[in-house]
């Protein structure tokens, strides 16, 4: 079971409290669980849900079977969620998603030949190092 201290919720507080994020403007509801955890998660309303009436924004949460915890991580979402709406950045998923999506994307056919020009160039001076063999048959 995850208890979350008291420190972290102190710290969470003060987060909401610079965000101008009150107790009293947020919804929050309780539903059963789904997915990996079997019965248990399936029986028991586990599931956080918060509306933030002011903003808009809703985050449902459902990291542990533990609903104290899931209140904790769905309100840390939330102060994510609404940092990113007013500070205008890009949250670290994004980030993620868009650092990845630049991994896959295709190269340009130049780009692609000068490195495997460059590829070849190194694989011929690998060659060059490996000593000749001489075996006397």
């Amino acid at each position: 079971m995850t208890v979350i201290s008291e420190e972290k919720w102190a710290a969470l507080r003060a987060r909401m409290e610079k965000l101008a994020i009150l107790e009293a403007e947020l919804e929050e509801k309780f539903v059963l669980g789904s997915g990996a955890g079997g019965q248990k998660v399936n029986k028991t309303s586990s599931c956080v849900h918060i509306i933030h009436k002011a903003s808009g924004t809703d985050v449902r949460c459902q990291h542990s079977r533990s609903q104290a915890a899931n209140r904790y991580f769905a309100r840390r979402e939330l102060c994510d969620q609404i940092e990113e709406k007013t500070a205008g950045l890009k949250s670290k998923k994004e980030q993620a998603r868009e650092k990845l999506r630049r991994q896959k994307r295709r190269r340009s056919r130049r780009s692609k030949n000068r490195m495997l020009d460059d590829k070849k160039i190194q694989g011929t001076k690998k060659n060059l190092r490996k000593k000749p063999d001489i075996r006397k048959d």
